[in-house]
């Protein structure tokens, strides 16, 4: 009986782990699908497609955006995520229902397509809406809170993003919830 050398054998990722590790330095961890790990480099602030997309019009300058099916993930800085409640209450969000929420240490997001890869036709695949850059630190282009900025203040601060990203959130509730009145699906707003 012949002894047989198993091959080492790549992920199946289409170089997508490698491209992240080498190109951008960032950690990823197994997959099918390769997943990004958050609380590291970066947070990740999440939000439907249509809020983050009214979001991505009112600040043409943000850090690195994905879109995964009908939802946006913005990059932010690393420790935003716990921070997002705290800011919440503060902008006077708190307590209201918002589709707004935030990977931070120890989450994962699914690796978008990396630039120039083309995409896949399986739906739901991640893609970049505005792709990081191989060779610049992706830090100093994170919204940050400003004590915490270590950006050139190209972009929105992460209190004026998570500002924006609440309104439209709302703004999207309110939306849905008076469609579904007019289409009997539902009770209209006491205040409409």
């Amino acid at each position: 009986m012949a002894l047989t050398v198993p091959l080492p054998r790549e992920p199946f990722d289409d170089g997508r782990a490698r491209w992240y590790e080498n190109a951008l330095g960032w950690a990823t961890s197994d997959g099918p699908p390769v997943q990004l790990v958050t609380g590291l480099r970066f947070d990740v602030l999440e939000l439907p497609a249509a809020a983050g997309q009214a979001v991505l019009k009112r600040f043409p300058r943000t850090g690195p955006v994905a879109l995964m099916g009908r939802r946006v993930r913005m990059l932010v800085a690393a420790g935003s995520a716990e921070e997002l409640p705290g800011l919440l209450d503060w902008l006077e969000w708190g307590g209201v229902a918002l589709d707004l929420s935030a990977l931070g240490t120890g989450g994962r997001m699914a690796a978008p397509v990396p630039p120039g890869q083309g995409t896949r036709d399986a739906r739901g695949t991640a893609v970049w809406l505005r792709p990081p850059e191989p060779g610049h630190e992706v830090e100093p282009t994170l919204p940050a809170l400003d004590g915490l900025a270590r950006g050139t203040g190209h972009g929105p601060g992460l209190v004026r993003l998570v500002e924006a990203a609440a309104a439209e959130c709302h703004r999207l509730r309110l939306r849905s919830a008076a469609e579904r009145a007019a289409d009997g699906r539902g009770q209209p707003l006491a205040f409409s």
